[in-house]
């Protein structure tokens, strides 16, 4: 399962400048892509994260001659498209034999369209991760394992209870916005029962973090370290996957991450 996988590495895709991703920016996904598979992690990529507008995930496989592992890729999907580009989006994943999928509703642009209730034919003000996630698993059938997301910066009555409904549309995993240490609303999210994937930041830059997660949250912005993050995540949630956002995806992963196979001494660092 994608869930017992060390680690999940976020890759964006190229930018969205033309009919086809520019040269640079393929290449750079190439590298990030297969780098992850060969060290063992998974892959998770956004779609069109922050309202930017990128190729999609099957895009980007389809123009740089890449075949997507199924077991080991987690394709972001949002509420920022058609109803015809959703249902081509799906049914080519369907096709290619992808799993795992995340529901999200996503961060909006006057760039991108965005799904309406009657697309769906939902009762709705709007089209939220829970209209999305009941779409695609009433429609699929259980072909695909959906996973949602939860914000622990959001009031715990109010997350928790929409978390009830997400589950109830169908997702059988739960990703959380990045952790910051031991995290007691993390810790209730596990005792849960359903399968977690714990977020750690990798980059020592957290303004952008910070801006994400739209929260008040205490953490040095100045002696920020991520690799002493990820150690504090790993000695809390042992059993938990962590999804890496921000990651650099040229560096020397073994010398950061450790339980990679052949990383540093995790036996020390993490007792």
């Amino acid at each position: 399962m994608l869930w017992d996988i060390p680690y999940i590495v976020e890759i964006l895709t190229p930018k969205r400048r033309g009919h086809e991703p520019l040269q640079e920016d393929g290449e750079r996904f190439t590298r990030g892509y297969r780098h992850a598979l060969e060290a063992g992690c998974g892959v998770s990529i956004p779609d069109n994260p922050l309202g930017n507008p990128r190729f999609t995930a099957l895009e980007t496989f389809e123009h740089l001659g890449l075949k997507a592992d199924p077991e080991r890729t987690l394709l972001n999907l949002n509420t920022f498209h058609d109803k015809n580009e959703l249902d081509r989006l799906l049914d080519r994943a369907a096709e290619q034999g992808l799993r795992y999928l995340l529901g999200v509703r996503g961060d909006g642009s006057p760039d991108l369209p965005k799904l309406q209730p009657s697309d769906l034919g939902v009762d709705a003000k709007m089209v939220t991760s829970i209209e999305l996630l009941t779409y695609i698993n009433e429609r699929y059938g259980g072909m695909f394992c959906t996973g949602a997301a939860f914000n622990q910066y959001k009031p715990e009555s109010f997350e928790f209870r929409k978390l009830d409904r997400k589950r109830a549309a169908g997702a059988r995993f739960i990703v959380t916005q990045p952790v910051m240490g031991r995290d007691r609303r993390v810790e209730w999210l596990i005792e849960g029962g359903a399968p977690v994937i714990v977020e750690a930041w990798m980059w020592p830059k957290i303004e952008l973090f910070l801006k994400s997660v739209k929260a008040e949250v205490r953490v040095d912005l100045d002696g920020f370290d991520p690799v002493r993050n990820l150690i504090e995540l790993h000695r809390a949630y042992p059993e938990c996957s962590v999804y890496l956002s921000m990651l650099n995806l040229s560096g020397d992963w073994k010398a950061l991450l450790p339980r990679l196979e052949g990383g540093y001494n995790d036996k020390v660092l993490l007792q």
